[in-house]
Formats: C-alpha cells, sequence, structure tokens
C-alpha cells in the first residue's frame, strides 16, 4: 500500500560514484570521456543530456543535463540567452520523456549546494523517468499558493504559503508557454536572492518542475540542515516574516532590472 511513495537505492552503486567540490577533477567538463563512455541521448551546445552511468535507483531511468561546459558558472548567473535556452532544452527534454508513454511519471529537478543531494558541483539538472511511481499523486493545489512577489500575463512568481518542505520556498507558476523565458527569469532571480541575499552560510538550493493541469510549475527552495519537526513528524513551518522577504526581493530585482545586473 505504500509503493507510490517508497523507492529501493542501490547503495553498493551509490558508494562508487563521483563525488566533485570546486577545483577537483570534474567529470561533466572532461566531454571527450563523456562522449566515450556515456551515452549521449541529446545535445544542443553547449547544453547535453546523459544517461546516468550511476543508477542508484530501482525502477527508474536517471539522466543528467549538463548545463554548461566548465564550472565556472551557476544559474544564478548565467546570462539571459543562455539561461533561456537552458530553460528551453531542459522542459523540452522533460516533456518529450514523458509523452514517450514509458514511464508511470517523469521528475525533472537541480540540486546546488552540499545540503541539496547533489554530489558533483558542475552545474546540472536531472531527469529521471520513474517506472512505477506518479509523483502527481501527492501534489496538489496549494503547494502553489503564495504571496505574490511579481507576474506578467501566464506567469507568477510568489512566495509558497503553504510550502511542501517548510520556511523559504518561491513559486513560479507558468500557464502560458510562451512566457518561458519570464519563467527562468523568476527562477533565476529567486537563486540569486537564496545565494546571495538570504542566507549565504549554507548556498544550497533545489529547483524541482511539477506538471500542472494547465501548465507546469516550479519550485526554488533553500536547503539547509533539515528541520526535526518535518523529519519526525511531517510537521511544516512557515516563517512569520514572509511580508518582510517579498519586500526585499521587489526592491533588489524588481525596482531595475534585474537583466541588467546578471547578464
Amino acid at each position: 500500500m505504500f509503493d507510490d511513495i517508497y523507492m529501493s537505492f542501490r547503495t553498493s552503486i551509490a558508494r562508487i560514484k563521483p563525488v566533485s567540490r570546486a577545483g577537483d577533477y570534474c567529470p561533466f567538463c572532461d566531454r571527450k570521456s563523456i562522449y566515450e563512455e556515456g551515452k549521449v541521448i541529446r545535445e544542443e551546445h553547449p547544453f547535453m543530456l546523459v544517461e546516468n552511468k550511476f543508477q542508484t535507483l530501482e525502477h527508474a531511468y536517471q539522466m543528467v543535463l549538463i548545463e554548461s561546459e566548465t564550472c565556472d558558472n551557476d544559474l544564478s548567473n548565467y546570462n539571459k540567452e543562455h539561461l533561456h535556452r537552458l530553460l528551453q532544452f531542459g522542459v523540452r527534454c522533460w516533456q518529450e520523456i514523458e509523452e514517450s508513454g514509458e514511464y508511470s511519471s517523469v521528475v525533472f529537478f537541480k540540486n546546488h549546494g552540499v545540503h541539496s543531494g547533489g554530489s558533483v558541483f558542475h552545474p546540472h539538472m536531472q531527469i529521471v523517468g520513474l517506472n512505477t511511481i506518479d509523483y502527481t499523486k501527492h501534489v496538489y493545489p496549494h503547494h502553489f499558493v503564495g504571496l505574490v512577489i511579481d507576474e506578467k500575463e501566464g506567469v507568477q512568481f510568489s512566495l509558497s504559503r503553504y510550502p511542501r518542505s517548510g520556511f523559504t520556498e518561491f513559486n513560479i507558476v507558468l500557464r502560458d508557454f510562451s512566457m518561458l523565458s519570464y519563467m527562468a527569469d523568476y527562477i533565476q532571480v529567486a537563486v540569486h536572492f537564496l545565494l546571495n541575499h538570504m542566507n549565504k552560510k549554507y548556498q544550497s538550493y533545489n529547483i524541482f518542475f511539477y506538471r500542472l493541469e494547465d501548465g507546469i510549475a516550479a519550485k526554488v527552495i533553500l536547503r539547509a540542515p533539515g528541520s526535526p519537526y518535518l523529519m519526525g513528524y511531517s510537521i511544516v513551518q512557515v516563517p512569520d516574516n514572509q511580508q518582510e522577504i517579498i519586500d526585499r526581493v521587489q526592491s533588489l530585482y524588481f525596482s531595475t532590472s534585474f537583466g541588467e545586473n546578471t547578464t
């Protein structure tokens, strides 16, 4: 009765996965080895979707989306062309794998930093086809209800009133796919704010993408050591200074053009 929320993790494979930090040898920078040893599923320079050589999950197919040729940049400081093309490439790959019908559901997410669940420093995302689990059964409309920070017709940027994991979660909800570049801009604002203003100590975040009935959504989540209330009791904490956070984001990024600061 619990098969729709538990996945078997292959610990023997996890033990041999590479772990890289800034300055280490990076397997994602070594594109020659990727071509020789890996399975390239799709490439649109400089982006690559490749088979994950370390399939740690049973009943799943794990893929890695490599975002750049080097470790030097991160989503928080990509120029606009790179940022927009990256999200277009990632969403297109995610949608096509979903539409293939091979999986019960397909998850699309990004790890950044030691508290995010990632093991490789190089900027990358992951797309994972789940054979038996439908993640959408555990996603509810209220998860994307938030206090609006900014919005355009067809896309909204908000601070979640009902976070899934607690504390600070930014929602970006897209209803009109022609506004995908604005979604990318909002994601970048959220990531930049978390890394540079919200909590410089942990320098970790996740981005999770979700399929909605009439569009897609992303959550940008600050990662830090887990709350005991969440871990032990599934009690989610919501900060009492949400309006202060909204005011800071608006004053930093929407009183002037954020794009002028990130190109």
